[in-house]
């Protein structure tokens, strides 16, 4: 009992602590923020991918230092990359309508921080070309989204707890993992809280909405502990598909994101730095 309150409490601060945080500072927007964001995001996903191949797998690979069966980890992978693919094609269409494009000349990619957010759709409700309540709903709508989509990316911390089920606070992967999510978790947030201060909301009460959106993660997290907990078996197959769905984040979010938010070499010296981070606290 005393683990699940910890990985609750752990699971809470990456989820909750990282949306919130994100909604936070989108209260205090700046438009020189691309450069940042971007070198942030690459480290986020060169620390996931050191997670997912120097722990995750390897252990999935291995679990209790026996062999597993190659094609059962290889089926979770795929499984884990698939379905987390299809729900963020399934968010994008729900939430990229509800805001109306300036003109046809107007970039369908998040190609800047403003894109990213929608603020740069700001200045047209303030004056007075789109109705402020479509960008409210658009924050609503995203924040639902993302929610759904906190679920897989709790299943990944609880996943990787459940390894050393006893002794959490000792379990360098899980708690590395806990604090990339978060991190993850900032622009998302700030996805959710921009659309909904700009349609109108207190920007506090649009911190909190978007600090709610992350409390489903937890709900992931219990589910992926139980479930890695019930035998090797099935410690494999959750550490598994938890691996498959943080690939589809690092390969098909995070990298994309920061290479078209800032075209330079440094995301990918930072991804790989990120790399390295997570190899040395895995290992030292």
């Amino acid at each position: 009992m005393h683990s699940i309150w910890l990985l609750v409490g752990i699971t809470a601060l990456a989820g909750v602590g990282g949306t919130g945080l994100g909604g936070a500072v989108a209260c205090m927007f700046r438009k020189d923020s691309d450069k940042t964001v971007s070198l942030l995001l690459s480290f986020a996903a060169g620390v996931m991918t050191a997670v997912v191949c120097f722990d995750l797998l390897t252990e999935a690979l291995h679990p209790d230092g026996k062999a597993a069966n190659v094609w059962l980890v290889a089926c979770g992978v795929t499984a884990g990359f698939v379905i987390i693919a299809l729900l963020n094609e399934w968010i994008d269409k729900a939430t990229n309508h509800e805001v109306a494009h300036i003109d046809e000349n107007h970039p369908q990619t998040a190609d800047s921080l403003e894109e990213l957010t929608h603020a740069n759709h700001l200045q047209e409700h303030r004056e007075g070309r789109q109705p402020r309540s479509g960008l409210f709903l658009a924050g609503l709508v995203m924040a639902a989204a993302i929610a759904l989509h906190n679920v897989p990316e709790g299943m990944v911390i609880g996943a990787s707890f459940a390894k050393t089920v006893d002794q959490i606070l000792t379990n360098r992967g899980g708690l590395v993992m806990a604090v990339v999510i978060g991190l993850h978790n900032i622009p998302e947030g700030m996805a959710v809280a921009v659309p909904l201060i700009s349609g109108g909301m207190n920007k506090w009460h649009s911190v909190g909405v978007t600090a709610l959106s992350g409390a489903p993660t937890i709900l992931g997290a219990l589910l992926g502990f139980l479930v890695g907990a019930i035998s090797p078996t099935a410690l494999v197959i959750s550490l598994s598909f938890a691996s498959g769905a943080m690939l589809y984040v690092v390969f098909g979010e995070l990298l994309p994101e920061s290479i078209l938010m800032w075209k330079s070499k440094l995301p990918a010296a930072l991804a790989v730095l990120g790399m390295l981070t997570g190899l040395i606290i895995i290992y030292l």
